[in-house]
């Protein structure tokens, strides 16, 4: 498929943004499975610096086996991450640095809002295609990450969130939100094993931002 099919794309749920909730494990969006991850990176400013360069420059996908083929910035049609108060209910969106270009220190630009890419999984001897749009992005002081929603042809439904977190005490933690369920009849009736492909992959994605892999 060309690029522009992805591009053009909504994505294949309603609740956009839904990772963001404060109450996802408790109250995901209807016949949606949520899950909440999160692995200590260590602690300090060069940390938390490194952790967030490979974050955003999709080194969870690639530290975790994952190909990411076909990215793009989009048709300029954005979506905005809601900010979500303590009860659940959206509040504001996410405010953006839209016009400010980021780049790693080996000069791979940092994942922004908007952009489609198309990840390869590895799935036994096959390499499953999976669309996806970035739907936001969190871009703070001590919290960065984004998350990507699913495009017509992912295996899943669904939002999946990845952020790197400063806390009080200086330590430093990926945090993985998400919530799923299968895009169509065929997964479902494979639903098994789907499951068990997503716990291999959010083993993979948690280990993938350690100092020993993120070098």
């Amino acid at each position: 498929m060309r690029r522009s099919t992805f591009t053009d794309q909504p994505v294949t749920y309603g609740a956009v943004g839904g990772t963001q909730a404060a109450d996802l494990l408790y109250y995901p969006p209807k016949g949606y499975r949520p899950i909440e991850r999160q692995a200590r990176l260590g602690s300090g400013d060069e940390r938390f610096k490194t952790a967030v360069s490979a974050l955003m420059t999709w080194g969870v996908q690639r530290g975790s086996g994952i190909r990411v083929t076909e990215a793009q910035e989009g048709t300029g049609v954005q979506y905005e991450g809601v900010i979500f108060n303590p009860d659940g209910t959206p509040a504001k969106l996410q405010e953006h640095r839209q016009a400010e270009a980021v780049f790693a220190d080996d000069g791979s630009p940092y994942i922004v809002n908007g952009m489609t890419a198309v990840l390869k999984i590895p799935f036994w001897p096959l390499k499953v295609s999976a669309p996806i749009r970035v739907v936001y992005v969190i871009d703070e002081q001590n919290r960065v990450g984004f998350a990507y929603g699913t495009l017509h042809g992912h295996p899943e439904s669904g939002e999946e969130a990845f952020i790197v977190e400063r806390r009080d005490d200086g330590s430093v933690w990926f945090v993985l939100r998400a919530f799923s369920q299968p895009a169509n009849g065929f997964f479902r009736a494979t639903s098994p094993i789907l499951r068990l492909v997503q716990r291999h992959y959010t083993a993979k994605y948690l280990r993938s931002l350690l100092p020993v892999r993120s070098v």
